[in-house]
Protein backbone atom coordinates (compact mmCIF):
# COMPACT_ATOMS: atom_id res chain seq x y z
CA UNK A 1 0.00 0.00 0.00
CA UNK A 2 1.22 3.43 -0.06
CA UNK A 3 2.68 4.73 3.27
CA UNK A 4 1.44 7.61 4.82
CA UNK A 5 4.82 8.69 6.12
CA UNK A 6 8.70 8.57 4.11
CA UNK A 7 7.57 6.06 1.33
CA UNK A 8 5.74 5.46 -1.97
CA UNK A 9 4.81 2.65 -3.99
CA UNK A 10 4.35 3.92 -8.53
CA UNK A 11 3.67 1.54 -11.02
CA UNK A 12 4.76 2.23 -14.30
CA UNK A 13 3.86 -0.14 -17.95
CA UNK A 14 3.15 -2.68 -14.66
CA UNK A 15 6.11 -2.61 -13.10
CA UNK A 16 5.96 -1.94 -9.78
CA UNK A 17 8.73 0.18 -7.49
CA UNK A 18 9.16 1.61 -4.33
CA UNK A 19 10.88 5.19 -3.05
CA UNK A 20 11.46 5.81 0.59
CA UNK A 21 13.00 8.91 2.11
CA UNK A 22 14.22 10.54 5.29
CA UNK A 23 14.78 13.99 3.33
CA UNK A 24 11.74 16.25 4.26
CA UNK A 25 7.94 15.71 4.97
CA UNK A 26 7.06 17.51 1.42
CA UNK A 27 9.40 15.45 -0.36
CA UNK A 28 6.84 13.62 -2.13
CA UNK A 29 4.84 16.82 -3.09
CA UNK A 30 7.91 19.06 -4.05
CA UNK A 31 10.21 16.20 -5.88
CA UNK A 32 8.22 13.63 -7.26
CA UNK A 33 4.49 15.30 -8.42
CA UNK A 34 5.02 14.09 -12.05
CA UNK A 35 5.07 10.26 -10.61
CA UNK A 36 1.83 11.16 -9.27
CA UNK A 37 -0.42 9.61 -11.42
CA UNK A 38 1.34 6.04 -11.51
CA UNK A 39 0.81 5.60 -7.90
CA UNK A 40 -0.26 2.78 -6.64
CA UNK A 41 -1.96 0.83 -3.29
CA UNK A 42 -0.99 -2.58 -5.40
CA UNK A 43 0.82 -4.94 -3.00
CA UNK A 44 3.54 -7.79 -4.59
CA UNK A 45 7.22 -7.29 -5.36
CA UNK A 46 8.31 -4.63 -7.40
CA UNK A 47 11.12 -4.41 -9.71
CA UNK A 48 13.50 -2.32 -6.60
CA UNK A 49 13.28 0.05 -3.75
CA UNK A 50 15.12 3.24 -4.03
CA UNK A 51 16.36 5.18 -0.66
CA UNK A 52 16.93 8.98 -0.59
CA UNK A 53 18.66 10.44 2.45
CA UNK A 54 21.61 13.04 2.98
CA UNK A 55 24.93 11.85 3.05
CA UNK A 56 28.22 11.59 1.56
CA UNK A 57 28.30 8.60 -1.48
CA UNK A 58 31.26 5.36 -0.56
CA UNK A 59 33.95 5.99 -2.92
CA UNK A 60 34.30 4.53 -6.60
CA UNK A 61 36.27 3.66 -9.59
CA UNK A 62 35.23 5.23 -12.61
CA UNK A 63 34.14 3.21 -15.71
CA UNK A 64 32.18 5.71 -18.02
CA UNK A 65 31.19 9.48 -18.45
CA UNK A 66 28.36 9.72 -20.44
CA UNK A 67 27.24 13.76 -21.30
CA UNK A 68 24.66 15.60 -23.03
CA UNK A 69 23.50 19.32 -23.14
CA UNK A 70 25.01 19.75 -20.07
CA UNK A 71 24.13 16.84 -18.04
CA UNK A 72 26.51 14.20 -16.78
CA UNK A 73 26.06 10.67 -15.41
CA UNK A 74 29.37 9.02 -14.31
CA UNK A 75 29.06 5.24 -14.11
CA UNK A 76 31.75 3.54 -11.81
CA UNK A 77 32.12 0.28 -9.10
CA UNK A 78 32.62 0.76 -5.58
CA UNK A 79 35.65 -1.92 -4.18
CA UNK A 80 32.62 -4.36 -3.29
CA UNK A 81 31.96 -4.11 -6.95
CA UNK A 82 28.52 -2.09 -6.76
CA UNK A 83 27.36 -0.50 -9.53
CA UNK A 84 27.90 3.93 -9.12
CA UNK A 85 25.73 6.50 -11.20
CA UNK A 86 27.35 9.88 -10.09
CA UNK A 87 24.50 12.60 -11.35
CA UNK A 88 25.86 15.82 -12.46
CA UNK A 89 24.14 19.01 -13.45
CA UNK A 90 27.17 21.47 -15.79
CA UNK A 91 29.10 19.54 -13.68
CA UNK A 92 27.73 20.10 -10.02
CA UNK A 93 26.98 17.24 -7.86
CA UNK A 94 23.61 16.21 -7.21
CA UNK A 95 23.03 12.64 -6.06
CA UNK A 96 24.75 9.26 -6.38
CA UNK A 97 22.85 6.70 -6.81
CA UNK A 98 24.87 3.36 -5.27
CA UNK A 99 23.18 -0.42 -6.19
CA UNK A 100 22.93 -3.58 -5.06
CA UNK A 101 24.39 -6.00 -7.68
CA UNK A 102 20.85 -7.03 -8.28
CA UNK A 103 19.57 -3.99 -8.73
CA UNK A 104 16.65 -4.79 -6.24
CA UNK A 105 17.85 -2.50 -3.58
CA UNK A 106 19.48 1.13 -4.27
CA UNK A 107 20.13 4.38 -2.17
CA UNK A 108 20.29 7.71 -3.67
CA UNK A 109 23.08 9.75 -1.28
CA UNK A 110 22.06 13.60 -1.58
CA UNK A 111 24.50 16.29 -1.13
CA UNK A 112 23.60 18.37 2.22
CA UNK A 113 22.51 21.85 1.22
CA UNK A 114 21.36 20.70 -2.27
CA UNK A 115 18.90 23.17 -3.93
CA UNK A 116 15.17 21.67 -4.56
CA UNK A 117 16.01 21.56 -8.19
CA UNK A 118 18.47 19.80 -8.25
CA UNK A 119 17.45 17.64 -5.80
CA UNK A 120 14.74 16.84 -8.19
CA UNK A 121 16.83 16.43 -10.92
CA UNK A 122 18.83 13.61 -9.00
CA UNK A 123 15.77 11.98 -8.51
CA UNK A 124 14.46 11.60 -11.73
CA UNK A 125 17.82 10.86 -13.24
CA UNK A 126 18.44 7.80 -10.69
CA UNK A 127 14.75 6.49 -11.20
CA UNK A 128 15.14 6.48 -14.49
CA UNK A 129 18.50 4.86 -14.80
CA UNK A 130 17.39 1.97 -11.96
CA UNK A 131 13.76 1.43 -13.95
CA UNK A 132 15.85 1.03 -17.34
CA UNK A 133 18.41 -1.38 -15.45
CA UNK A 134 15.82 -3.39 -13.39
CA UNK A 135 13.56 -3.65 -16.09
CA UNK A 136 15.63 -4.48 -18.95
CA UNK A 137 15.41 -8.47 -18.73
CA UNK A 138 11.66 -8.34 -18.70
CA UNK A 139 10.77 -7.38 -22.23
CA UNK A 140 11.01 -3.71 -21.39
CA UNK A 141 12.99 -0.82 -23.13
CA UNK A 142 13.04 2.42 -22.00
CA UNK A 143 13.38 4.95 -25.35
CA UNK A 144 14.43 7.94 -25.82
CA UNK A 145 11.87 8.77 -28.39
CA UNK A 146 8.16 11.34 -28.67
CA UNK A 147 5.21 9.34 -28.94
CA UNK A 148 1.74 10.04 -30.22
CA UNK A 149 -1.56 8.04 -29.95
CA UNK A 150 -3.22 8.24 -33.03
CA UNK A 151 -6.72 6.46 -33.91
CA UNK A 152 -6.02 4.06 -30.68
CA UNK A 153 -2.38 3.29 -31.40
CA UNK A 154 0.61 4.94 -30.75
CA UNK A 155 3.48 5.67 -33.09
CA UNK A 156 7.09 6.69 -32.13
CA UNK A 157 9.44 9.01 -33.58
CA UNK A 158 13.18 8.64 -32.78
CA UNK A 159 16.22 9.88 -33.54
CA UNK A 160 19.65 11.76 -31.99
CA UNK A 161 19.27 14.86 -29.62
CA UNK A 162 18.35 17.88 -31.85
CA UNK A 163 17.23 15.85 -34.61
CA UNK A 164 13.16 17.35 -34.10
CA UNK A 165 11.51 14.25 -32.77
CA UNK A 166 9.10 16.91 -30.43
CA UNK A 167 8.93 18.89 -33.65
CA UNK A 168 8.00 16.19 -35.68
CA UNK A 169 5.20 15.51 -32.39
CA UNK A 170 3.94 18.70 -32.52
CA UNK A 171 3.33 18.93 -36.19
CA UNK A 172 0.97 15.68 -35.75
CA UNK A 173 -0.66 17.30 -33.32
CA UNK A 174 -1.43 20.36 -35.55
CA UNK A 175 -2.01 18.53 -39.19
CA UNK A 176 -3.23 15.16 -38.41
CA UNK A 177 -6.62 15.70 -36.46
CA UNK A 178 -7.28 13.24 -33.33
CA UNK A 179 -3.52 13.13 -32.05
CA UNK A 180 -2.45 13.34 -28.88
CA UNK A 181 0.65 13.64 -27.34
CA UNK A 182 2.03 10.68 -25.02
CA UNK A 183 4.98 11.23 -23.70
CA UNK A 184 7.73 13.76 -25.58
CA UNK A 185 10.83 11.73 -24.00
CA UNK A 186 10.89 8.66 -22.51
CA UNK A 187 7.97 5.94 -23.02
CA UNK A 188 7.73 2.59 -22.01
CA UNK A 189 7.99 -0.69 -24.67
CA UNK A 190 6.98 -3.85 -23.48
CA UNK A 191 6.51 -6.67 -25.31
CA UNK A 192 3.85 -9.23 -23.37
CA UNK A 193 1.28 -11.79 -23.66
CA UNK A 194 -2.95 -10.94 -24.30
CA UNK A 195 -5.78 -13.01 -23.23
CA UNK A 196 -4.92 -15.69 -25.37
CA UNK A 197 -1.81 -15.62 -25.24
CA UNK A 198 -0.69 -14.19 -28.04
CA UNK A 199 2.64 -11.80 -28.19
CA UNK A 200 1.60 -7.66 -28.46
CA UNK A 201 3.90 -4.74 -28.12
CA UNK A 202 2.33 -1.88 -26.05
CA UNK A 203 3.98 1.69 -25.58
CA UNK A 204 3.36 3.13 -22.03
CA UNK A 205 3.60 6.92 -20.41
CA UNK A 206 5.95 7.28 -18.02
CA UNK A 207 6.95 10.13 -15.78
CA UNK A 208 9.36 11.13 -17.23
CA UNK A 209 9.42 13.74 -20.07
CA UNK A 210 11.96 15.56 -21.16
CA UNK A 211 11.29 19.58 -21.35
CA UNK A 212 7.44 19.20 -21.80
CA UNK A 213 5.14 18.11 -18.98
CA UNK A 214 3.47 14.90 -20.31
CA UNK A 215 3.09 12.78 -17.48
CA UNK A 216 0.28 10.09 -18.67
CA UNK A 217 -0.27 6.66 -17.14
CA UNK A 218 -2.36 5.17 -20.34
CA UNK A 219 -1.13 2.55 -23.01
CA UNK A 220 -1.61 2.17 -26.58
CA UNK A 221 -0.95 -0.86 -29.19
CA UNK A 222 2.33 0.11 -30.69
CA UNK A 223 1.97 0.90 -34.17
CA UNK A 224 5.07 1.43 -35.27
CA UNK A 225 8.72 3.12 -34.65
CA UNK A 226 9.89 6.72 -37.08
CA UNK A 227 13.73 7.09 -37.23
CA UNK A 228 13.65 10.89 -38.02
CA UNK A 229 16.67 12.83 -39.83
CA UNK A 230 16.57 16.34 -41.43
CA UNK A 231 16.76 16.56 -45.46
CA UNK A 232 15.71 19.35 -47.61
CA UNK A 233 12.51 17.08 -48.51
CA UNK A 234 10.25 14.47 -47.43
CA UNK A 235 10.37 11.06 -47.72
CA UNK A 236 9.64 7.73 -46.28
CA UNK A 237 10.98 4.12 -46.81
CA UNK A 238 10.43 0.76 -44.38
CA UNK A 239 13.54 -0.64 -42.83
CA UNK A 240 13.61 -4.28 -42.19
CA UNK A 241 15.88 -6.57 -41.23
CA UNK A 242 19.33 -5.32 -39.71
CA UNK A 243 18.59 -1.55 -40.43
CA UNK A 244 15.36 -1.67 -38.49
CA UNK A 245 17.60 -3.57 -35.33
CA UNK A 246 20.40 -0.73 -35.85
CA UNK A 247 17.86 1.87 -35.92
CA UNK A 248 16.29 0.95 -32.44
CA UNK A 249 19.42 0.02 -30.10
CA UNK A 250 20.72 3.94 -29.73
CA UNK A 251 17.61 5.01 -28.94
CA UNK A 252 17.26 2.48 -25.43
CA UNK A 253 18.63 3.19 -22.64
CA UNK A 254 20.20 0.83 -20.19
CA UNK A 255 23.65 -0.60 -19.01
CA UNK A 256 25.22 -2.54 -22.04
CA UNK A 257 28.68 -3.43 -20.60
CA UNK A 258 26.80 -5.55 -18.11
CA UNK A 259 26.21 -8.93 -19.70
CA UNK A 260 22.65 -10.40 -18.20
CA UNK A 261 21.26 -6.39 -19.29
CA UNK A 262 22.91 -6.59 -22.43
CA UNK A 263 21.09 -10.00 -23.18
CA UNK A 264 17.69 -8.74 -21.92
CA UNK A 265 17.89 -5.92 -24.11
CA UNK A 266 18.78 -7.37 -27.17
CA UNK A 267 16.02 -10.11 -27.26
CA UNK A 268 14.24 -7.43 -26.71
CA UNK A 269 15.46 -5.20 -29.22
CA UNK A 270 15.28 -8.12 -32.22
CA UNK A 271 12.24 -9.32 -31.21
CA UNK A 272 10.81 -5.67 -31.77
CA UNK A 273 12.42 -4.96 -34.88
CA UNK A 274 11.27 -8.47 -36.29
CA UNK A 275 7.43 -7.57 -35.25
CA UNK A 276 6.32 -3.93 -35.12
CA UNK A 277 7.23 -1.86 -38.49
CA UNK A 278 9.95 0.54 -38.75
CA UNK A 279 9.82 3.21 -40.82
CA UNK A 280 12.86 5.86 -41.82
CA UNK A 281 11.63 9.49 -42.24
CA UNK A 282 13.95 12.38 -44.33
CA UNK A 283 12.02 15.14 -43.85
CA UNK A 284 11.78 19.09 -43.64
CA UNK A 285 9.78 20.48 -40.12
CA UNK A 286 6.41 21.41 -42.37
CA UNK A 287 2.58 19.81 -42.64
CA UNK A 288 3.55 17.26 -45.44
CA UNK A 289 6.35 15.57 -43.54
CA UNK A 290 3.39 15.23 -40.69
CA UNK A 291 1.05 14.02 -43.40
CA UNK A 292 3.43 11.62 -45.55
CA UNK A 293 4.22 10.23 -42.07
CA UNK A 294 0.88 9.87 -40.91
CA UNK A 295 -0.75 8.64 -43.55
CA UNK A 296 2.03 6.17 -44.15
CA UNK A 297 2.85 4.30 -41.40
CA UNK A 298 -0.95 4.60 -40.40
CA UNK A 299 -2.54 2.68 -43.43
Amino acid sequence: MISAGNARRYQVALHLFEVSQNISENFFADCMDNYAPFATEKAGEGLFLMRVEYGESPAYTEELCQDEEGQQIVCGLTAGQNSVFDFRLQKKKTGVLVCSKDYKTATLFIPQGTAAALLKFAVNNALMVLYAIASAPYNTALFHAAVVNYEGKGYMFLGKSGTGKSTHARLWLKYNEGSELLNDDNPVVRIEKDADGNSVTRVYGSPWSGKTPCYKNEVYPLGGFVMLSQAPYNKIERLRGVRAYAALVPCISGKRWESVIADGLHKTENALAMNVPVWYLECLPDEDAAKLCCETISG
